[in-house]
């Protein structure tokens, strides 16, 4: 084999698993069965979230699984698939299950969670929950809540005495 076509597919391996690595999220699914108009609006709405979403050969992916430490990713690896690579670890489990819901040809497989693989039960669990800044405004909500009963109980205390006096 010509090295230029060599060191190619060496640089490919690279990013892939430099990828899979530095994504908070990696979902791998199969897209078998989905026309060009549905795979341009599942891109769209990943890209709207900020995650990428590439199809690549699954030789240079599986070697890519060995070079990020995740070797039993690659046995999803077989048939048409594409990797969703997201900086946020919920977005493209609920992004992708979302888009599943409506289009059964979309199939998730499995993906890397914070360096670890799961399967799909797990990434459809992903999906329920809300997205980065949902969940802060639900922790605020709650350490917000003590708060708001103390002054409530402190304004309370202050319009009784003053319908005493």
């Amino acid at each position: 084999m010509n090295e230029a076509i060599i060191n190619s597919k060496k640089a490919v391996v690279s990013e892939i698993a430099e990828k899979m690595k530095a994504a908070q999220s990696t979902v791998v699914v199969e897209y078998r069965g989905l026309s060009v108009t549905e795979m341009t609006q599942l891109r769209r709405d990943l890209s709207a979230e900020g995650v990428e979403f590439k199809v690549y050969k699954n030789s240079l992916a599986q070697r890519a699984t060995e070079e990020a430490g995740v070797q039993e990713l690659a046995k999803d690896l077989v048939g048409p698939n594409a990797i969703a690579f997201g900086s946020d670890a919920v977005a493209p489990a609920r992004v992708l299950a979302n888009f599943a819901k409506t289009h059964e040809h979309l199939v998730l497989k499995s993906g890397i969670v914070e360096g670890k693989v799961v399967d799909s039960a797990m990434i459809k669990q992903l999906a329920t929950l809300p997205n980065r800044e949902g969940m802060i405004s639900m922790l605020l909500s709650c350490l917000q809540s003590p708060v708001r009963g103390f002054a409530c109980a402190v304004k309370a205390v202050k319009d009784q005495k003053e319908a005493q006096a």
